[in-house]
């Protein structure tokens, strides 16, 4: 497994995103920057919550923040990791034929 390129790093961005709350907001930033209180709106989740899970995101270098004013807004660093979290729930909402082996 050693001669793998990327795997460590790929195994921590899928701790990094194993939490409901923070795929909901990587899944918010996908659409558009927003701020603490837009992304805690939106995600129906407390300020101080949605700043901590902001906080892991940008340690893991997946997401960005941009001061506008008295404002921050927060955008995901790269498309890369909305694509693999927009897969995810797309394959989650898939119908699934168990008991159909072949």
């Amino acid at each position: 497994m050693d001669m793998i390129a990327g795997l460590d790093e790929a195994a921590e961005l899928f701790k990094v995103l194993g939490n409901e709350s923070r795929l909901a907001l990587v899944w918010l930033l996908s659409r558009e920057p927003l701020t603490v209180g837009a992304l805690a709106d939106q995600a129906g989740l407390s300020q101080p919550l949605v700043s901590q899970h902001l906080r892991t995101l940008r340690q893991a270098g997946l997401v960005s923040s941009e001061r506008e004013g008295k404002e921050i807004r927060y955008a995901l660093a790269d498309q890369h990791v909305a694509h693999v979290v927009l897969d995810a729930i797309a394959h989650a909402q898939e119908p699934t034929d168990q008991g159909n082996e072949q």
